[in-house]
C-alpha cells in the first residue's frame, strides 16, 4: 500500500470510490422550521464532493423520530423533492452520497412531537440532560415504552425512509443505531428493560436493529444498506453491563446482511467513571475488525496520519471525518498537498445561516 492510503481509491462490490475519506454525518440544523432541506445545504455537500464517500446528516424518518430543531426529514413528498438538488449536486462533481436514517427515540420532549405526545422508547428510562425546543431548552422527560404493534410500524417508517432516499437519488442508506438513539437504546440494558421479545437477552435486545436492517435490505438492495454502531458509547446516558459481549453478538449477525459497510465509532466522550465502565473498549475499531467480514469505516478523533496508519495496519477500510470537514470543505485537497487545516468554530455547528457552513 502506498505512503497514504486514505488518498487511494476504495472498490468493494457495493462501492467505488476515488479515495477514502469519508464525510461524517453532521447534525447541522440548517433546514426549514418544516424540517425540508434549503438550498443551503445543496452548496454545502457540493462543496465536500471530493470525498470518496458523503454520509449526509441524520435524518428523521417520521414525525415521531425528531428531536431537534431544523434537522431534516425524509418521510414527506416536500423533503424528497428538496433532497434531490442536494445528491444532483453531489453527483454532478463526481460523488457518492448516503443518507443516514435517525429516530431519536427518547431523545426529543413533547414540544417537538405530533400533538405534544411524549417521545418513545425501548422502555420508560429517562435520559439526562436538557434539550432545545421551540420553547427554549428543556430537560428530558421520561419517554413511554413502545408497544409490540408500535416498533413494527416503525420498522416500516424505515423501509419507506429508505424508499423515499433512494426516490432523491441517494446511493444507499445508513442505518443509525448509534450515539444513544431509538435502535440503540434497544440494544443497550441501561435502557432496555422490556420482558417480551425485543428485551431480556442479547439477542432479543437486537432483534429490531435486525428486523430494520432486514427490511431494508429487501427494499433496496444489501448493496446499499449499511449501519453504524457505538460500541463503546456513553453518549445520552448509554450503558450495557456487557458492551463487548452485546457487540460481538450485534456485528457477527450483521455480517449475513453482506452489507455495502458497516460504520464503526471510536469512543466519542471519555470513559469516565473508570469502574463503571471497565468492561468498555477503548480501541474498538481493531476489534471489531477481526468480527466484521465487509467494508469497515472508523470514525472519531482522527487526523491524516492516525488514518492513515489505521487503513495501512489492516485495522478499517475507510475513515469519517467531522469537525475537520466542517471548517474544511476541500479536506482531501488539503490532505493531499499537505495544506494546514483551517481550525472549525463551534458557534457556527447549529445555528443556521450562512456562517462556518458554506
Amino acid at each position: 500500500m502506498t505512503k497514504h492510503p486514505l488518498l487511494t481509491p476504495y472498490v468493494s462490490k457495493a462501492l467505488n470510490l476515488k479515495n477514502r475519506v469519508v464525510m461524517a454525518p453532521l447534525t447541522r440544523r440548517r433546514a426549514t422550521d418544516d424540517h425540508i432541506p434549503t438550498d443551503m445545504m445543496r452548496i454545502h455537500y457540493g462543496q465536500r464532493a471530493s470525498a470518496g464517500l458523503i454520509i449526509a446528516e441524520a435524518t428523521n424518518i417520521s414525525p415521531q423520530g425528531t428531536g431537534y430543531i431544523n434537522s431534516p426529514g425524509i418521510y414527506a413528498r416536500k423533503q424528497v423533492e428538496a433532497w434531490k438538488p442536494v445528491t444532483g449536486e453531489v453527483h454532478k462533481k463526481g460523488g457518492v452520497i448516503y443518507l443516514q436514517l435517525w429516530h431519536v427515540g427518547r431523545v426529543s420532549h413533547p414540544l417537538l412531537q405530533p400533538g405534544g405526545e411524549l417521545p418513545v422508547s425501548a422502555s420508560a428510562i429517562k435520559a439526562s440532560g436538557m434539550i432545545s425546543t421551540p420553547k427554549g431548552q428543556k430537560e428530558m422527560v421520561v419517554p413511554r415504552a413502545l408497544e409490540k404493534q408500535e416498533i413494527k410500524n416503525i420498522i416500516d417508517d424505515y423501509v419507506k425512509a429508505a424508499l423515499n432516499a433512494m426516490e432523491a437519488g441517494f446511493d444507499g442508506v445508513e442505518i443509525h443505531s448509534a450515539n444513544g438513539y431509538l435502535l440503540d437504546q434497544f440494544l443497550h440494558d441501561g435502557s432496555n428493560i422490556r420482558a417480551d421479545e425485543y428485551g431480556g437477552s442479547i439477542e432479543n435486545r437486537a432483534r429490531f436493529l435486525m428486523e430494520v436492517t432486514e427490511k431494508i435490505c429487501d427494499a433496496i438492495g444489501n448493496e446499499k444498506t449499511a449501519v453504524r454502531l457505538s460500541p463503546s458509547g456513553i453518549y445520552k446516558d448509554m450503558f450495557d453491563s456487557n458492551p463487548v459481549e452485546l457487540f460481538d453478538y450485534v456485528v457477527d449477525k450483521l455480517n449475513r446482511f453482506e452489507l455495502a459497510y458497516l460504520h464503526i465509532l471510536e469512543p466519542m466522550v471519555e470513559l469516565k467513571p473508570e469502574e463503571k465502565y471497565k468492561k468498555y473498549l477503548k480501541e474498538v475499531t481493531p476489534h471489531f475488525r477481526r468480527v466484521f467480514h465487509g467494508t469497515l469505516i472508523t470514525n472519531c478523533g482522527f487526523d491524516f496520519d492516525s488514518a492513515n496508519k489505521i487503513i495501512a495496519d489492516g485495522n478499517a477500510d475507510l475513515v469519517a471525518f467531522g469537525k475537520l470537514f466542517i471548517s474544511n470543505p476541500d479536506l482531501v485537497e488539503r490532505f493531499a498537498a499537505g495544506t494546514p487545516l483551517k481550525p472549525w468554530d463551534e458557534n457556527t455547528f447549529y445555528k443556521g445561516g450562512e456562517r462556518g457552513y458554506i
